[in-house]
């Protein structure tokens, strides 16, 4: 069983199909396709179920996913230990929503990159769902994700603290107007891939509305997310201070929520078994000297 087998076969379950599992794996999906059905063979038995949407795990699948990700945890985890002199340098990988790393992360990358040049730091934007199993699998060293999270191989701690608000067209002035102004089936929600805490949230909070089989419209960018509101597409529900920063500000209107549904933490977690490296820990350490902008 090659290690690499076994990389790609958590890169493809991860990504549900194998044209993203490529993409994220930087090779052709003609390597990703050789690489599954040889695991597949050495096995004996099919390892996903293939299917118009994408792929997905079979029973069998999922009985080896845990050990698949244990095993590329394990192998990064070794390398970089190895290399480890307890001065920050080489790799370190962070993801976080997307959200998150256009408004919270920009000062926070530009005093680590500051204080530890050495380290060559990539990050990676994702969804909650996505960024918490490229922890668990070793992919990425520590992640910003949409708490709660509660997991016994995790640690987190709250980086930021958000308010949501729902983000509609400027001409509705308030919940009652975007209520009375649209169908009975409500309107449309403009969401980020499944996955995504915010859109859950939002499928929820269009549910307690009375409006369960709204149109979903699935945006990949949050510039086009809110340039979708603006034009009066569709609503959305984002972070007060996302909406604040964007050049579209003063296009769109936002409506404050009950708390129940408004306030979100931010998490940063990591792996709790994974070797603490100075890369990491000077990352942190940013990261616990920082400013935490807390929305009201």
């Amino acid at each position: 069983m090659e290690l690499i087998d076994l990389l790609t076969f958590s890169a493809v379950a991860r990504n549900g199909g194998i044209t993203r599992a490529a993409d994220e794996l930087k090779t052709v999906q003609s390597n990703v396709t050789q690489r599954v059905k040889a695991l597949e063979a050495e096995m004996g038995i099919a390892l996903f179920e293939r299917h118009s949407r994408g792929m997905t795990l079979t029973g069998a699948g999922r009985r080896l996913l845990p050990y698949a990700q244990r095993m590329a945890a394990l192998s990064r985890e070794a390398m970089l230990a190895t290399r480890d002199d307890g001065e920050p340098k080489g790799p370190l990988a962070i993801g976080s929503m997307e959200t998150t790393a256009a408004v919270r992360l920009p000062p926070l990358l530009a005093e680590f990159h500051r204080r530890f040049p050495a380290v060559q730091l990539t990050l990676r934007t994702a969804t909650t769902a996505d960024l918490v199993a490229s922890i668990l699998d070793g992919a990425l060293d520590g992640a910003f994700v949409a708490g709660p999270i509660e997991h016994v191989d995790l640690l987190s701690t709250v980086a930021f603290r958000e308010e949501l608000v729902l983000v509609t067209a400027r001409r509705f002035t308030s919940l009652a107007s975007l209520r009375a102004g649209t169908p009975e089936s409500g309107p449309t929600a403009l969401v980020f891939r499944t996955g995504c805490t915010y859109r859950q949230r939002l499928e929820q909070l269009f549910s307690d509305f009375g409006w369960p089989s709204a149109t979903r419209f699935e945006l990949g960018t949050l510039d086009g997310m809110i340039g979708c509101v603006a034009a009066g597409v569709g609503v959305t529900l984002l972070p007060r201070a996302v909406v604040e920063r964007s050049e579209l500000r003063k296009d769109v209107s936002t409506h404050a929520l009950d708390t129940s549904w408004s306030n979100v933490d931010t998490l940063f977690i990591q792996r709790r078994s994974a070797h603490r490296y100075s890369a990491l820990d000077g990352f942190t350490s940013c990261l616990n000297g920082a400013d935490r902008v807390i929305a009201a």
